[in-house]
């Protein structure tokens, strides 16, 4: 950017001043202005800058900037432009509160009990017994889920509706990518096939729309989320009018998962239990080969439904873990931390 002599750029927080003898200047440095400079979320129309210091509190921290549509970028003076561009660099410290803070209380928990059913495909299994009545299962213990109710009410709501109407006992964990997730609540119809069957008091889940439902990161292991882009579930139950979706997964580390953020809702926590995570993550999983896979993307490409079907076996735990139990634990005080939570 040129500035000609005898004219000065000064910034406030609150406003952006422009000293100048002449329009012609301003027009100059408007057009060194770049919108590529300008980075915005995915899902919202915010600028957003990276902090110098790690974020621990699993926030996404952004600068609202006025919402100007792209068609109404063309009629804009370049003068507009400076003045539009520059004042998202301008903090306001009296909307910093709100717009930088995302509010994660805790305000209800939930437990699940994980086990294995070795005689799951046995030959002397009862023909359309469920999973939760598993003869031999071998508990590999409890997770404590802390959920964020004032963020994401609806999502939160069903996931507890889900859960103490006993839905997800019996589930299977169908997939697990080691070092990244697993995910458990895939919906169908037969219930000796370890797949859920929602509830009728389900909510039709607004939130899946909403671009704030989306801020959080999946930033840490442990953290719960509402499966979206990695859902399972067949579009033949998918396109029924009745459709809601309960497949939800676990970041089980060690590191983040960026590539889950902005396509799955983030709400909850693990609070007790990452032992147990850690247990399932590190089960061996079936890989196809190099040849099986590049058959199933052929038949993809083509159009062969029998693809889905082969592919919904990859990543497929190779002992059966399932949710062998489920309910709401009462929270007495909202908060963060869980040592307030009896």
């Amino acid at each position: 950017m040129e500035v000609s002599e005898g004219q000065t750029l000064k910034h406030s927080p609150n406003n952006v001043m422009l000293s100048s003898s002449s329009t012609k200047a301003t027009s100059s440095m408007a057009d060194h202005v770049s919108l590529g400079n300008l980075h915005h979320h995915p899902n919202s129309q915010s600028s957003c800058f990276a902090t110098s210091k790690p974020n621990h509190d699993n926030t996404h921290k952004c600068n609202h900037s006025p919402k100007i549509p792209r068609r109404s970028l063309v009629l804009l003076p370049a003068s507009s432009l400076l003045l539009s561009a520059s004042s998202s660099f301008a903090i306001d410290n009296s909307n910093a509160s709100s717009s930088s803070t995302i509010d994660t209380t805790i305000t209800d928990r939930i437990f699940m009990d994980f086990s294995i059913c070795p005689s799951f495909f046995s030959n002397d299994r009862t023909l359309g017994a469920e999973l939760a009545t598993c003869p031999d299962s071998e508990p590999l213990g409890r997770v404590v889920f802390g959920l964020y109710g004032r963020l994401l009410p609806i999502t939160t709501a069903n996931f507890k509706t889900t859960c103490t109407t006993s839905a997800y006992r019996g589930t299977l964990v169908h997939k697990v990518l080691q070092g990244q997730f697993f995910a458990a609540g895939r919906q169908g119809s037969r219930r000796d096939k370890g797949v859920v069957q929602p509830p009728s008091k389900l909510v039709r889940n607004v939130e899946t729309v909403d671009p704030k439902a989306y801020q959080l990161r999946h930033a840490r292991p442990g953290t719960l989320s509402l499966c979206l882009e990695q859902n399972d579930d067949d579009d033949s139950i998918k396109l029924s009018p009745n459709y809601h979706n309960v497949e939800f997964l676990v970041t089980t580390g060690p590191g983040p998962c960026p590539e889950l953020d902005d396509q799955n809702i983030v709400f909850g926590t693990v609070l007790e239990g990452m032992d147990v995570i850690t247990s399932i993550a590190s089960i061996p999983t079936y890989k196809p080969g190099e040849r099986i896979q590049f058959f199933n993307d052929f038949a993809q490409l083509i159009g062969d439904e029998r693809a889905q079907s082969a592919r919904a076996m990859w990543d497929r735990p190779q002992k059966t873990v399932y949710i062998s139990g489920c309910g709401e634990l009462k929270v007495t005080k909202p908060s963060l931390s869980p040592p307030s939570l009896p």
